[in-house]
């Protein structure tokens, strides 16, 4: 079973803001499988179903974006799942433009809180991830308000698409095809 896991705030407050991306992705792919999201455990809000003929669980961690390690290294622990095979986390990158998304088999926390959490809580560095472009802050903005924020009109549309290719990017990472997914979306958003 694969755990695919966005990152993002609970909250009305934070919907639709940059630091959400990854929860956006999760209700997408939610919506495409037929999953539903009623599943509250592990300080979490997830759904089990059926993706590309793989078990999948979708999981939208509860614990706000710095303690999704938490959430996450619960539900691995429970099902006893392996984080560098098992589980593809999906989130907001400042150092993407809006509408790029980026793949990568295991790599650093490159500064993101919520993907330190999780290198810290689960002891590896080594799972799958989706980063979902946002744009790099503007100079003289504080971080926090930053992500915390929404996009504009063109930017959401630009998000809106990266979101679409990295659920089409999960369906192939699910099926042992990450390489093809990293050829197919870094290229296509490139040209």
């Amino acid at each position: 079973m694969y755990v695919i896991a966005g990152l993002g705030n609970p909250g009305r407050k934070y919907e639709n803001t940059r630091h959400n991306v990854g929860f956006d992705v999760i209700d997408l792919l939610a919506e495409q499988y037929n999953i539903n999201m009623n599943i509250k455990k592990h300080r979490a809000v997830c759904g089990t179903g059926v993706m590309e003929g793989v078990k999948a669980l979708l999981v939208k961690p509860q614990t706000y974006m710095n303690l999704s390690g938490e959430s996450i290294a619960s539900i691995l622990d429970f099902y006893k799942l392996d984080a560098d095979r098992d589980l593809i986390v999906i989130f907001d990158d400042i150092s993407l433009e809006p509408g790029r998304i980026r793949i990568r088999q295991k790599g650093s926390a490159g500064g993101h809180n919520g993907i330190k959490s999780i290198i810290a809580c689960c002891h590896s560095s080594g799972f799958s991830r989706i980063k979902i472009g946002v744009g790099e802050k503007p100079l003289g903005w504080d971080l926090a308000d930053y992500v915390l924020g929404r996009f504009s009109k063109e930017e959401r549309a630009s998000v809106d698409g990266a979101v679409s290719d990295a659920c089409k990017a999960v369906g192939y990472m699910i099926n042992g095809k990450t390489d093809q997914a990293m050829n197919m979306f870094h290229v296509k958003k490139q040209e």
